[in-house]
């Protein structure tokens, strides 16, 4: 299990390698302010600010929620996909619990299945206090990366 250090950003950051160099800059976990501090085949965890996600009433936005389960999903179905493979978010379903205002919300990812063809992914979205704010479940076609 990896942990917030150069094994966790090398980690993650092998994994974009596929990513197109015309869109590296352009990553929504970035201008959402997404830090993945753990990663694991087993468990992903990210942290995301409540500042600058809000919605018009002043609380977390629902589509940062998903964004981050999203994430965190991907990340995980993508560390089981095993290499040569590549995993894409098929169905997403979010159940947000509770408002969140301010400070920072911690979502942690454990796969549910890992199949040839997909992966299904638990996120529990917490905030400051560890008190669930979210339930998200994803699932991940998983196909063979077209050659480059």
């Amino acid at each position: 299990m990896a942990t917030l250090t150069e094994q966790t950003s090398d980690g993650y950051r092998a994994m974009l390698r596929g990513v197109d160099p015309a869109v590296a800059d352009q990553q929504l976990n970035d201008k959402l302010g997404i830090e993945i501090v753990e990663l694991s085949p087993e468990r992903v965890v990210a942290t995301m600010p409540v500042t600058g996600n809000l919605q018009p009433y002043g609380l977390l936005h629902g589509g940062a929620n998903a964004a981050l389960a999203e994430t965190l999903g991907s990340v995980a179905a993508a560390l089981n996909a095993g290499p040569g493979r590549a995993a894409m978010g098929l169905e997403l379903s979010c159940t947000h619990h509770r408002a969140v205002r301010e400070g920072v919300v911690t979502g942690v990812a454990t796969p549910l299945h890992v199949g040839r063809g997909t992966v299904t992914v638990d996120i529990a979205i917490t905030d400051g206090r560890g008190r669930r704010t979210c339930t998200a479940r994803l699932t991940c076609v998983v196909r063979d990366q077209p050659p480059r």
